[in-house]
């Protein structure tokens, strides 16, 4: 059974404000669980970027992780205090049509070889 993580709003306000995590972040609220190739190639941004920032979000306590063969899978943290998680809503809602994140998740629903396949991206 997972716990409840604390997290300080001057934390979650400076993670959403960079561009890489709250893009990230909108692919992830959309998505179930993404690998860390999905992220990179919906929105172009190379592997060792996107994963400082993802594992910036993961000590936070706003993502998990789980490895899986050569890949790392990221979700949602399911632990999320309920004012956390209704800010994650709030802010999906009203920039998931908004470019640049409309834009992320036709180009990731476009991506070759995603993971379940032998190869990925």
């Amino acid at each position: 059974m997972f716990s409840a993580v604390t997290i300080q709003p001057t934390d979650l306000f400076a993670a959403l404000a960079h561009e890489t995590r709250l893009r990230c972040l909108i692919l992830l609220m959309r998505h179930p669980e993404l690998c860390v190739c999905e992220l990179t190639h919906a929105i172009g941004a190379v592997q060792p970027h996107v994963s400082r920032h993802l594992a910036q979000l993961r000590e936070l306590g706003v993502v998990t992780d789980r490895r899986e063969g050569l890949w790392i899978f990221y979700r949602v943290s399911p632990v999320l205090p309920e004012w956390v998680a209704a800010v994650l809503r709030e802010t999906f809602d009203a920039v998931c049509g908004e470019r640049p994140f409309v834009e992320d998740d036709r180009v990731l629903a476009r991506m070759p070889n995603r993971p379940g396949v032998p190869r990925c991206a």
